[in-house]
């Protein structure tokens, strides 16, 4: 399953900014920036990547069960998901 195109246009957007966020950090190592300032740009970009990880868990999980319910789904999905969730969340 894919992000559903409504999903799309805000994990795109908030990759970039974390995109962004990677090339800061790459500037201030390259200016000579404080370990501990850096470190908590390291800390905004993993929270950032964990919310957008959150977003398309969400939606395949969303997906995944609606199409089970439906029928269009065996339950080899329902255990690919999990297999998913559980190497989402080590």
């Amino acid at each position: 399953m894919s992000v559903a195109s409504k999903e799309k246009d805000p994990v795109i957007l908030r990759l970039r900014k974390i995109e962004g966020q990677v090339k800061g950090i790459q500037k201030m190592i390259e200016e000579g920036k404080k370990c501990g300032e850096i470190l908590i740009q390291i800390a905004a970009v993993r929270s950032a990547i964990n919310s957008v990880g959150g977003l398309i868990l969400e939606n395949y999980i969303k997906e995944c069960l609606k199409n089970y319910l439906d029928g269009s789904l065996k339950e080899e999905s329902l255990d690919e998901l999990v297999n998913i969730m559980i190497k989402y969340t080590k």
